[in-house]
């Protein structure tokens, strides 16, 4: 047994009962407490942290198909639920963290976390704490890398392109969005609901916006909002949107493809009819996943932090107060409840 110093404290964390296939159900978790002692044991490299905000994301659910570039799995039998969040250094046997450092990464559902191991790597120091934490569970973390790098470094983007967004409300799209204005783009985006389409296009500046859900044809409605065709497609969804996406691409198009969101929970996924245009039409299509391109990150803060400190990116958080409103806000997030970037607070430093 590793031998430990420190104060012992009690530790409050949400469980997962089992693997889930699926989105999560507030029924897939529990609560319980245990205790844990505030100092890392002795010769290792562990980092101990307090945990302070958590971020609810999409990838948090449970899949038929085995992920081999997944770092981690958000949900195991009897363990604490595992996702990106910000957290306080308490203790630390790791050379590039201290006591009292903020940092951001993969850490887990309860007050404190003992970090070891691969998802270590994960962990980000914050330098510039002149911005809300809670942004780098969004803007600042996984999400805000994740439209960097579809956006940027997968479509190489020109200035003028037409830029199409599915899933725009989302953590990711809300971001993609405004980078392609900020490089004189073009851009619509789709939602699922008539208030999200409103402050796409009100608050966060998008050309256009429309709700999918009301549209029954949408190679028509991506005709009416693209005459001339699209040259970046950033798809989050797949499925029927991305069939008609390339009925309607331009020469040299391409297609970032972020996640599917559309085909996780399907027996049968949706079948894409359309291919042969991505022979006709020279379309580039290419998958990618953050995790390549995190070695960018101080690229990527080069670029987000003046449009940040000089009010050009607009930001929309939903904050839920306290480890024990968790649950629901992650199954809220997966039924559409959430008004922005789903976060939650578990304590203030």
């Amino acid at each position: 047994m590793a031998d430990y110093h420190g104060e012992e404290v009690k530790n409050k964390q949400v469980l997962a009962r089992d693997y889930i296939d699926g989105n999560p159900k507030e029924s897939d978790m529990y609560f319980s407490t245990n205790t844990i002692r505030l100092k890392v044991p002795d010769g290792s490299n562990a980092v101990l942290v307090k945990n302070l905000y958590l971020s609810c994301d999409p990838y948090m659910r449970g899949t038929k198909e085995k992920n081999p570039v997944r770092l981690f799995n958000s949900f195991a039998p009897d363990s604490p639920i595992v996702g990106y969040g910000v957290a306080k250094v308490v203790d630390s046997g790791h050379p590039d963290f201290k006591k009292g450092d903020l940092v951001w990464g993969v850490t887990k559902w309860e007050e404190y976390s003992l970090i070891t191991n691969k998802l270590i790597e994960s962990l980000f120091k914050i330098e510039h704490t002149d911005l809300p934490l809670s942004y780098h569970t969004g803007l600042l973390g996984m999400p805000g890398m994740t439209a960097y790098a579809g956006f940027y470094e997968v479509c190489s983007p020109k200035r003028g392109e037409y830029v199409f967004i599915s899933s725009a409300y989302g953590a990711v799209g809300q971001l993609v969005g405004q980078f392609a204005k900020l490089m004189g783009c073009y851009v619509v985006g789709s939602a699922g609901s008539q208030e999200k389409v409103d402050i796409l296009k009100n608050k966060l500046g998008f050309d256009e916006a429309f709700n999918y859900k009301e549209e029954h044809d949408l190679d028509g409605a991506l005709k009416r909002y693209f005459p001339e065709g699209i040259d970046i497609y950033f798809d989050n969804v797949g499925g029927k949107i991305l069939d008609a996406v390339l009925l309607n691409m331009r020469p040299h198009g391409r297609i970032s493809v972020a996640g599917m969101i559309s085909q996780y929970n399907l027996e049968e996924p949706d079948g894409i009819k359309h291919l042969l245009k991505v022979v006709y039409k020279q379309i580039r299509i290419e998958g990618f996943t953050v995790y390549d391109y995190y070695h960018l990150f101080p690229k990527f803060l080069e670029l987000v932090l003046p449009y940040i400190r000089e009010g050009k990116i607009v930001y929309v958080e939903d904050t839920a107060e306290g480890l024990e409103s968790g649950p629901a806000a992650l199954v809220g997030m997966f039924s559409g409840r959430s008004a922005g970037k789903q976060v939650v607070l578990v304590a203030r430093e």
